[in-house]
């Protein structure tokens, strides 16, 4: 029997390393699984960041095309700018629908934590409002028509006027001168023009004299007549020229002459007429002093013009005249 000098190991020593080898193996074992919790939660949350990171995506690129459809329904509306406030005051209405959906889609896009709901009320939001631009661009296209025929229309109306007043201004032109015609025809003529000149006596009586010295009033005796004036009453204007040319004034009053303008009268006389009958005229003119040798013209007027005129010649006379 061989001999050693290592002790036997007893019971309890072979017992002491069972346990401690059962509480290492325990600790590796728990190590080993909390190992592989870490791993596989890991593994979820990266996961979930992934699907988050995927939706966040998803929604941001659902959130770019709703802005590209919301500006591609702004440039629309923008290229309607140009419609006149004729046209903008009949689309009032669909203006302030317009307005409100544009707001409403502007406040959804705006908000960064917008949700997947809110962005399909904007998608509502925009096909809507795409409707309502396609309406109104169909109202304002009518409207334009409309309006083109009513411009055709007056262009129309323009011309026709222009035409009416071209063959106004020549029916006026006619009429004026029609009138003028009818006017000039009108005048009077005056005829038999007879000056007398009277001497009268201490007793009343008159008589004929043609000495100057002796004359004290010339009477001038005249027709009237016209064959196509209305019958009525109007003025008939005497002159009274002296030997010197000038004008025997009674008085400050004028009349206006066609040809000279205002001329000072020396007598006006009113005369009844009667269409297409003569009426005779007399007419007594008594100057402010004595009448002086030489040719004393009478002028007779009316309706401006000059219709006829005599001349009567006052002597000296002699020493017993």
């Amino acid at each position: 029997m061989t001999e050693t000098n290592f002790p036997t190991p007893t019971p309890e020593v072979k017992a002491g390393k069972s346990y401690k080898n059962l509480i290492i193996g325990a600790l590796a074992a728990g190590l080993i699984a909390v190992s592989a919790y870490a791993i596989i939660s890991n593994n979820k949350t990266q996961q979930t960041l992934q699907q988050q990171e995927v939706v966040i995506a998803k929604e941001s690129a659902e959130k770019i095309d709703i802005q590209s459809s919301f500006d591609a329904s702004l440039a629309r509306l923008d290229s309607m700018s140009t419609v006149n406030n004729g046209l903008q005051s009949q689309l009032v209405e669909k203006n302030n629908e317009i307005t409100k959906a544009k707001a409403e889609i502007r406040s959804i896009l705006n908000n960064k934590n917008a949700t997947a709901s809110e962005l399909k009320r904007a998608k509502t939001l925009i096909a809507s409002l795409n409707d309502k631009i396609s309406s109104m661009e169909m109202d304002i296209a009518q409207l334009k028509q409309e309006n083109q025929l009513l411009n055709n229309d007056n262009v129309v109306l323009k011309q026709e006027k222009e035409v009416l007043n071209q063959n106004l201004v020549a029916t006026t032109e006619v009429k004026q001168s029609l009138e003028k015609k009818v006017d000039i025809a009108s005048t009077l003529h005056a005829s038999n023009i007879v000056i007398t000149p009277i001497n009268v006596k201490s007793s009343g009586k008159e008589k004929v004299s043609a000495v100057a010295k002796r004359v004290d009033k010339i009477v001038v005796n005249f027709d009237v007549d016209n064959r196509i004036i209305q019958s009525g009453t109007t003025d008939v204007y005497v002159l009274v020229l002296g030997p010197d040319g000038k004008a025997i004034n009674t008085g400050a009053e004028t009349f206006d002459s066609r040809e000279e303008g205002a001329l000072a009268y020396t007598a006006k006389v009113s005369v009844d007429l009667e269409t297409a009958k003569k009426k005779n005229v007399e007419f007594a003119f008594v100057p402010g002093a004595d009448f002086k040798q030489g040719n004393y013209t009478v002028q007779i007027y009316q309706n401006g013009f000059l219709i006829g005129q005599g001349t009567r010649e006052l002597k000296k006379g002699g020493l017993f005249s």
